[in-house]
């Protein structure tokens, strides 16, 4: 965030108090009117503004504060935009549809369990989008669990572990970027760093789930239907992996993410024109408005509806609130003022990184919005992680490790609740069995004070 001078200097008890106030008022709104988070937020900006009016700050310096607070989260919201058109074009050039084809071939023998996940994560990948991810190949293997009458439970905790891992690991995943750009780290430099935490969960619960898995073999008879509707589609064929290869290709020569993305969305629509009957005027409404699937299979026509600019509105408007809040925060000096008594008492690495974790499960445990987790506790926690001398690679990847996969956990979250209905399984019946979203916190906890300190 652009840096912000308090206008104010409230007192500890003072500060702490309008904050859980604040955030109370947050919680109410979200968990119990389930309103979407961004009446609450624009509550809370109000809120504010009437505390700095109160505390004699002008209007103009709250407003320039806000507009500072937006500011910080432009070079998001500008590749919101470019994700909203890399995964249209990826559908319309066959990507997307390929790598899901690519994904349920896989599947089969006896690992039922540890076979979900690693399709879910596989697709998550795909999509960049867990609750998409969960609310189509999720159901569908909810589906298949139900018919060979094996535990619910344990394939949603797969289900939900395996798309969260593609959440994290996405490049076209909204809080992937998100937890980059608030911190200032390229975006595919971030998803190399949170890999040292994220492989080794990967690792530890493909194992688990292999050997909780039933012994019987499993029909997979929904698995076919998806394939035949996907290749019905028209849109799979060779030309469909250029795209995802020429994105490679980009990271590993480090070119920034947001030219990367749109080369390979630039060679996607291009690649489409030449394999689809679209012409440049439908390519030009589905950059903008997403792309609809048209098969006669209604769960592969769900999968692929999506994307477009449009698809990305409900986010960056999210983000630029949530920037705006985090702004008057720090006018206001509750921030800086709560910020101070903090780093006087945190001065190891393990210490400042179980806290950075501990707060981001806290805003996802109080308010249940991964966004604010993220968004919150990366303002908070910039200043201490250079003060300390630690990299901004290992705060983004703590953001991650303990904001984004600990939503799903918290019956009351945003994640939580979706997941829970559209799969029909309790929060708390499939939450030991994610075993994926319980390591990541913990892998980062314990080991998060070496990596921290590595590529400095």
């Amino acid at each position: 965030m652009v840096p912000i001078n308090p206008r104010h200097y409230p007192s500890l008890m003072e500060a702490s108090l309008f904050f859980i106030l604040i955030i109370g008022l947050i919680s109410y709104f979200i968990i119990g009117l389930e309103t979407v988070p961004h009446i609450p937020i624009l509550l809370g900006i109000f809120s504010l503004i009437a505390y700095g009016l109160l505390k004699r700050i002008s209007f103009k310096d709250l407003q320039e504060a806000m507009i500072s607070g937006a500011t910080a989260g432009m070079g998001a919201v500008f590749l919101f935009f470019l994700i909203g058109i890399l995964i249209s074009s990826w559908i319309i050039s066959g990507t997307i549809p390929t790598l899901i084809n690519t994904g349920f071939s896989i599947i089969g023998g006896t690992w039922f369990y540890g076979i979900v996940f690693a399709v879910t994560a596989v697709i998550g990948v795909a999509l960049g989008s867990s609750l998409t991810t969960t609310a189509t190949i999720g159901v569908a293997f909810i589906g298949m669990a139900s018919a060979m009458d094996i535990s619910l439970a344990i394939t949603a905790g797969a289900i939900v572990s395996g798309a969260f891992f593609g959440d994290k690991m996405s490049p076209l995943s909204d809080t992937t970027n998100l937890a980059s750009t608030i911190v200032g780290v390229d975006l595919f430099d971030h998803i190399k760093h949170i890999s040292l935490t994220t492989i080794p969960a990967f690792i530890i619960s493909f194992i688990l789930f292999i050997l909780i898995s039933p012994e019987q073999s499993a029909s997979f008879g929904h698995v076919a239907e998806y394939q035949t509707a996907l290749q019905s589609s028209g849109l799979i064929h060779w030309a469909s992996w250029i795209p995802l290869i020429v994105l490679i290709i980009c990271t590993l020569f480090k070119i920034p993410a947001f030219i990367a993305l749109t080369i390979s969305s630039l060679i996607a629509t291009v690649s489409a024109v030449f394999t689809t009957n679209l012409n440049w005027a439908e390519i030009w409404t589905i950059w903008f408005s997403g792309y609809t699937g048209t098969t006669e299979f209604a769960p592969v026509n769900e999968l692929l509806t999506r994307g477009g600019i449009n698809s990305m509105l409900f986010t960056i408007s999210l983000v630029l609130l949530a920037l705006s809040f985090g702004g008057l925060l720090f006018a206001t000096g509750i921030l800086p003022t709560m910020l101070t008594a903090l780093q006087e008492r945190l001065s190891k690495v393990r210490s400042i990184i179980l806290s950075t974790a501990a707060t981001a499960i806290g805003v996802n445990v109080l308010i249940g919005e991964q966004y604010l987790s993220i968004l919150l506790t990366g303002e908070t926690y910039k200043g201490i992680y250079e003060k300390a001398g630690l990299t901004k690679k290992a705060l983004s990847r703590t953001l991650e490790d303990a904001g984004t996969v600990i939503n799903p956990l918290v019956p009351w979250s945003v994640c939580g609740v979706f997941i829970a209905d559209v799969l029909g399984v309790p929060v708390l019946e499939y939450l030991p069995f994610a075993f994926f979203c319980l390591l990541s916190p913990l892998i980062t906890i314990l080991f998060g004070a070496k990596t921290a300190r590595m590529n400095k």
